[in-house]
């Protein structure tokens, strides 16, 4: 079972769907017919003109093959975030495709997490004002979800920004004896 939504019409419009298997689909169909309906929606559920904006975004992303694009710079995503290992602020590094998290520590050796959500909000200010948009989660891990079209080169000047902000969090935490 999946459900899905802001990526059915690229955040134009509400939409949303929920995704069941055929086996899944086969049971309710059964109870449903015992019932005489399958009652399930809302009032404003299937709107026309979401479901267009919809569809029209589902036929630009396979003519486009955004997917296809987003699976390959995933794979460089990826590959890119593990130079952060080295950070002595990263405990770790985790992800799939083009989302991820890098985790902060005050303690590299035994990953022991800041006490507070401060080291993540300076983070993530620093980042801002070095031209990168991302959000902090959890307090110190700064969430990394980048549009399905980034390019390669785009990947590469996020992981330049990322590190800059690293590095003044770092002297931050330092100055301040932050642990």
């Amino acid at each position: 079972m999946m459900s899905f939504a802001k990526g059915l019409s690229a955040g134009y419009l509400p939409i949303s769907a929920a995704v069941i298997s055929g086996d899944m689909f086969d049971v309710i169909k059964e109870h449903s017919q015992k019932a005489g309906v399958f009652g399930h929606g809302y009032t404003y559920g299937g709107h026309p003109v979401a479901c267009a904006v919809a569809l029209k975004v589902l036929e630009i992303y396979e003519r486009d093959r955004v997917f296809e694009h987003a699976s390959k710079v995933g794979a460089y995503l990826q590959q890119r975030l593990c130079e952060l290992d080295q950070h002595p602020l990263v405990g770790e590094v985790r992800g799939v495709g083009l989302i991820a998290a890098v985790e902060l520590v005050a303690n590299k050796q035994t990953g022991t997490a800041f006490q507070d959500g401060r080291v993540g909000a300076y983070a993530q200010s620093r980042c801002q004002e070095n031209g990168l948009i991302l959000r902090t989660v959890a307090g110190s891990s700064l969430a990394i979800c980048p549009p399905l079209i980034i390019t390669e080169a785009e990947i590469d000047e996020l992981i330049q920004q990322l590190m800059t902000s690293l590095d003044e969090t770092l002297a931050y935490v330092t100055t301040h004896a932050i642990n």
